[in-house]
């Protein structure tokens, strides 16, 4: 019997049940298998299940009777994201060996400072926390030393000596940098002060390269040359095609329309409507270049009619409260067109789907700072506390609703800045050429 076909037959119903303690019916499927240390039958353990607010995962367990080894690991289930993600963590005590990690297969871990690499594929995704992943590296290395001090004295007493290296690291002595890159996207480092911004945390969201695509099976799925002549007929047609929906993976539709937006420029809108689960979903992206300069967009929101103001929230903007301490990472939330409320709900909704601020892997205290956060930001949605909302786009392609254009509006700060290296190097701007490079090429040949 096959994997699935062992699933199903564990139980009627969906094949990815919501994870519960109440859920009597949710049982793993036991799966007959070789152990590949004894080279004896043992039993695998496989449980199909959806983590609230996270996503779908596979959780196998291996056991041996015979010998007593013992394997577990975790996949993910879901869509590839549509961008990779690099979190890069400052460990400077011993409370950050205990964040919790979602590092999936095609994941890469690093340590700078030791020169030390977890290439993708070469172990199995896994939920665990820092402190764990090195174990399990140091565990990996020592596997074969005893073969290694017979066969090569002077290799194995330079992984025994890199080993102690990495056993210091976790008493936390001196700081080091924790660096995950997964191109899926799918990989998650926790932030213990969310929904605070967490300095020691840097996330960042980046297009994936063509060799990075084709690690992930996704070569095949470039766009289409358009005819020059197509680009009015953009302008006056919605165009339409097919994709899947991001909650239940079945196939839907993704319409797609450039739109004027008065007093700024054009943006492309994509919608998605599934008809299997209902979900939908908009997003904007930027129909023009990025400009000379960054915009930084401050409103203070004195009154509930506020709420009502048009905003563009383009993939490079980062958005801050800094009434309630918070800010949103360029990337998070992908492009939008919508209100000020929408924005906020988008926000609040987004913070409460934290997967470990919920169910058992979070405490009380987390918890409390969480419902007192969400609570605040309630009362700004509902025009009952005056805030202040921050909207920094490098590339200017952010836009929020003057009410009172032509004229100036008292309450709204557009400021034009000139973008640091850091962010250049962000946007792609510091090697890109776009003058005198034909006779470059020509010097060069």
């Amino acid at each position: 019997m096959s994997a699935l076909g062992a699933v199903e037959a564990a139980g009627a119903g969906p094949l990815f049940r919501a994870l519960s303690a109440e859920d009597g019916e949710q049982r793993p499927a036991e799966i007959e298998s070789l152990c590949m240390r004894c080279f004896c039958s043992g039993v695998t353990r496989l449980l199909l299940t959806r983590i609230p607010f996270f996503k779908e995962v596979i959780v196998s367990s291996f056991t041996c009777g015979s010998c007593a080894w013992a394997n577990t690991e975790i996949q993910s289930a879901g869509r590839i994201q549509e961008q990779g993600v690099r979190y890069t963590l400052g460990v400077t005590s011993r409370q950050d060996m205990n964040r919790e990690v979602v590092k999936t297969d095609c994941a890469t871990a690093r340590i700078p400072e030791l020169d030390f690499e977890i290439p993708a594929f070469s172990q199995k995704g896994v939920l665990t926390t820092i402190e764990g992943i090195i174990d399990r590296a140091v565990a990996g290395l020592e596997q074969d030393q005893p073969v290694r001090r017979t066969t090569d004295q002077e290799v194995a007493s330079k992984i025994d000596e890199f080993i102690g290296k990495l056993k210091q690291l976790k008493e936390v002595h001196s700081p080091f940098t924790f660096i995950i890159d997964d191109p899926s996207g799918n990989s998650f480092v926790e932030n213990p002060r969310a929904p605070q911004k967490d300095d020691a945390l840097v996330v960042t969201h980046y297009r994936r390269s063509p060799q990075q695509a084709a690690m992930l099976g996704l070569e095949g799925e470039e766009l289409g040359e358009k005819p020059d002549d197509a680009a009015e007929d953009l302008r006056n047609e919605v165009l339409q095609f097919d994709t899947n929906c991001p909650e239940c993976n079945a196939p839907a539709s993704t319409n797609m329309k450039l739109v004027q937006i008065p007093h700024f420029k054009e943006v492309i809108i994509m919608a998605t409507n599934c008809d299997s689960c209902g979900h939908r979903t908009n997003e904007v992206k930027s129909g023009g270049a990025i400009e000379p300069q960054g915009t930084r967009i401050t409103l203070h929101i004195t009154d509930p009619s506020d709420m009502t103001r048009d905003i563009l929230k383009s993939e490079t903007c980062s958005v801050e409260i800094p009434e309630l301490e918070f800010e949103l990472g360029m990337g998070a939330l992908g492009g939008k067109f919508t209100t000020l409320e929408g924005l906020l709900k988008d926000i609040r909704d987004l913070v409460g789907r934290n997967p470990f601020t919920l169910g058992d892997s979070s405490t009380p205290s987390r918890t409390g700072k969480l419902q007192e956060f969400i609570g605040k930001l309630q009362e700004i949605i509902e025009g009952k506390a005056k805030a202040h909302l921050i909207l920094d786009d490098p590339a200017g392609n952010s836009y929020l609703q003057n009410v009172y254009a032509p004229e100036e509006d008292p309450e709204l700060r557009v400021e034009r800045y000139e973008r640091s290296f850091e962010q250049n190097e962000d946007l792609g701007l510091n090697d890109m050429k776009t003058e005198g490079y034909e006779s470059g090429g020509a010097s060069a040949r």
